[in-house]
């Protein structure tokens, strides 16, 4: 099942710096890490990707390189140190919140009465 970009809206951003976290990666192998990395459910298309690493890369979150591989040019990506601040700040706003809705979703048994 194929993910959506409107599916990850808001979480996207966070989603992208995650895939840079191991190292730079070039805009299609950061496509292909989110795709590999969800088990195939977010295999976003790359007119969801591209403006998303633009957008990033204009935040200081990622800085980019052109270089040349096989005579053809692509822009490679990593985090800066402003980007990796933000993941960690990410991630940790995740957990609470995925600890919260798991709560809600999956309650455990009432208190027992006596």
């Amino acid at each position: 099942m194929a993910g959506s970009g409107q599916e990850l809206k808001g979480h996207l951003d966070v989603l992208l710096l995650a895939t840079l976290a191991a190292g730079p990666r070039h805009g299609y192998a950061v496509k292909e890490a989110l795709r590999e990395g969800s088990g195939g459910r977010f295999d976003l298309p790359t007119g969801t990707i591209y403006p998303a690493l633009h957008r990033l890369e204009e935040a200081g979150l990622i800085a980019g390189s052109w270089s040349a591989v096989d005579g053809r040019r692509r822009r490679t990506y990593r985090l800066t140190v402003a980007g990796e601040r933000r993941l960690h700040a990410d991630r940790g706003n995740w957990r609470e919140f995925a600890t919260a809705v798991t709560a809600l979703l999956e309650p455990g048994p009432w208190p027992a009465t006596s």
